[in-house]
């Protein structure tokens, strides 16, 4: 191999890969200079953990004359057979070098007959530990009659150090946006991230209002173990996230039973009709979502309703707290309206009450319920339901 080739790469892995705009671009544009420079590659594979409640890591995929292919793992392939094979279980559990050639006598790795149909003849997985400690993985394979040679595993060794340390400011920044968006919302993890992490830093955004809460939590909490109520509760708000983030809304915060989410206006378009037609959609599903839902818990099957009151006004949304703890979220005369109407719903025996401004905004058949006094209000704020719901019995 060429070595001044190779020490242009490493440079420019070290300045950060500049000319490349994306992660998949820039695992191509090396695997290419690689090949340019005298090294054998025809597939090469970048394997990256993650932190991330649902997905154990990222892959991605280049092979000669072909784009690049990005895919995502969950942690069940940690039981698979598949996984129990591969060489790169032993990259992550033990951080050493796994080398399988490809020939008929070398049979430890399916991956080997797999590679051997497509004409591979060397294989080699090697470690790519990043400064915090955790081992990651890399995957080279050649075509190249007798495999690799001495000089082309130096050559790899050599370009993995570099393409760690590119790999992990990656991965750390990605990261970041998960947990930000895991752990705050999508939209407030980008304005976060977009620097605004003082407190202070607010913003009056228009937006339709939901804050639901589960009936009965008290009573069941009291009945039930604490891990079998967690796992309902993450049942009961799945029912709710997936048709929120569906209908264009983000969910800032889980309060016990209760999940606070909104939905932004764009007050140039004028689109608060729309917006409110997307939110009560997203509550219809909820609704159905809930009343499916049976948990088994002994011999009984439990089932669930709850409550989930819908306005439209103006909120103050970003940074509040106090030292160096903050929350991102939102809060407003329209926030504390919500919150006193989701009250009324279990009065009401009603699944969806909404504002009277809520109702004005989405024409539907509401059912007017009456005017009702609202604490810190002066003046008494009518409600409505759906016409369509049949109070359930209350008391």
């Amino acid at each position: 191999m060429q070595n001044s080739e190779l020490q242009r790469i490493t440079n420019w892995l070290i300045d950060g890969a500049r000319s490349s705009e994306t992660p998949a671009e820039m695992i191509a544009d090396v695997c290419e200079h690689l090949v340019e420079a005298g090294l054998p590659l025809w597939r090469f594979g970048i394997f990256i953990r993650t932190l991330h409640p649902e997905i154990f890591g990222r892959n991605f995929i280049w092979r000669q004359g072909e784009e690049v292919e990005i895919g995502t793992v969950d942690f069940d392939i940690l039981d698979t057979p598949e996984f129990a094979a591969s060489p790169l279980r032993i990259v992550f559990e033990q951080g050493i070098e796994v080398r399988a050639r490809i020939d008929p006598g070398n049979e430890r790795f399916p991956i080997v007959n797999d590679m051997r149909a497509e004409g591979a003849t060397d294989y080699i997985a090697v470690p790519m530990p990043f400064l915090d400690g955790s081992v990651h993985a890399t995957s080279w394979v050649t075509r190249h009659p007798g495999g690799f040679t001495d000089d082309h595993i130096a050559a790899i060794r050599s370009i993995v150090t570099p393409l760690a340390r590119i790999s992990e400011i990656i991965s750390l920044r990605r990261t970041a946006e998960m947990l930000l968006d895991t752990y705050v919302g999508n939209r407030a993890g980008a304005r976060i991230l977009g620097g605004q992490i003082r407190r202070g830093h607010n913003d009056t955004m228009q937006a339709a209002i939901w804050l639901s809460d589960l009936r009965g939590f008290t009573a069941l909490s009291d009945r039930l173990p604490p891990e079998t109520v967690v796992q309902i509760l993450n049942h009961y708000f799945d029912c709710q996230v997936s048709a929120i983030r569906g209908h264009g809304g983000e969910v800032l915060k889980f309060m016990g039973d209760g999940l606070l989410a909104v939905f932004p206006i764009d007050e140039y378009v004028g689109d608060a009709a729309h917006v409110c037609t997307r939110v009560l959609e997203a509550a219809r599903e909820s609704r159905a979502s809930v009343e499916a839902l049976a948990f088994p818990v002994g011999e009984a099957i439990e089932r669930f309703r709850f409550g989930v009151a819908l306005h439209v006004g103006n909120i103050l949304y970003g940074n509040i707290g106090g030292g160096n703890r903050l929350d991102f979220t939102c809060i407003g005369p329209a926030v504390n309206l919500a919150a006193r109407l989701e009250k009324i719903t279990g009065r009401l025996g009603r699944t969806v009450v909404a504002s009277e401004g809520f109702a004005n905004a989405c024409r539907h058949d509401w059912r007017e319920l009456g005017e009702f006094p609202i604490a810190g209000l002066s003046k008494a704020q009518r409600v409505y339901g759906l016409a369509e719901e049949t109070p359930a019995l209350v008391g």
